[in-house]
């Protein structure tokens, strides 16, 4: 979890607790300082926010560090070693010139794990899950992800696929060829979830193929959800749907929490 003594991060770490109840795991606290002058803060403001989570939830192994360096290097080098990296979305505390905003846009981009960012506001604990795929080696990497949170929530998880003609063809499709790619998509969603809704039974699943504008659609269906999963630098069967510029534009606009999720290869790249 890194911090950066705004209220932003602090909430986003209250977040994080709640994660690390689901999978059993200590949570470590980081502020990443470049600036020595701001040393006695950063300490200060680390330690503040990690009484606040054990305060929250005593029975877990939290610890707390400011170490320094620059925000992002620091931030993508632990997260070779992590399973998570959560971050607040605006941070603004005593850092004003180190903005969690910045850094969790990067951080979120080029991380070897997972990266959840919490935005400005109250996080629900009801609600779907939903994952936005597209097919590609990554969204497949988010939706494997998403079952794991589904199920570590018992929560319901929704499956998106959202497709647009401009992605697919340089011309407005005629409603026959529409209805057509459509239940192509429909068909190509079942098969991606197929072997996913196996491992995980448990799991409450439902399926959307929809026409529109991906990033408006997954942050639409983000206003009810829990969490919102989706992969990056995602190439799918159907050019032109890349959740690179997807993940960007719903860490910008998803009212939930979203995480970033890479493939395996695209992790070590």
């Amino acid at each position: 979890m890194g911090v950066d003594g705004s209220e932003d991060s602090v909430r986003a770490a209250a977040w994080a607790v709640a994660e690390v109840g689901h999978r059993s795991a200590p949570l470590r606290l980081v502020i990443v300082n470049d600036d020595p002058a701001r040393a006695d803060y950063a300490e200060k403001a680390v330690q503040k926010a990690a009484a606040k989570c054990r305060a929250q939830a005593p029975h877990l192994n939290i610890d707390a560090e400011a170490v320094s360096g620059h925000p992002v290097e620091e931030l993508l080098r632990r997260s070779a070693e992590a399973q998570l990296v959560v971050l607040g979305k605006r941070g603004q505390g005593g850092f004003t010139d180190a903005l969690l905003g910045g850094v969790s846009s990067a951080v979120a981009t080029h991380a070897s794990c997972p990266v959840v960012v919490v935005r400005k506001g109250v996080p629900t604990t009801v609600g779907p899950v939903v994952a936005g795929v597209d097919g590609s080696e990554s969204s497949l990497a988010a939706l494997r992800f998403a079952f794991e949170e589904a199920a570590g929530r018992a929560a319901e998880l929704v499956v998106m696929q959202v497709w647009r003609e401009e992605g697919l063809l340089a011309v407005p499709l005629p409603p026959f060829d529409r209805a057509k790619v459509q239940r192509e998509i429909e068909r190509a969603l079942a098969e991606q979830t197929a072997f996913l809704r196996e491992e995980f039974p448990k799991v409450r699943t439902r399926e959307v193929a929809q026409r529109g504008h991906p990033v408006s659609a997954l942050a639409d269906a983000g206003r009810d959800a829990q969490l919102l999963v989706v992969g990056h630098r995602g190439r799918g069967g159907f050019d032109g749907l890349y959740l690179g510029s997807v993940a960007a534009g719903v860490l910008h606009h998803a009212p939930c929490p979203v995480a970033v999720v890479r493939s395996a290869e695209a992790a070590v790249s």
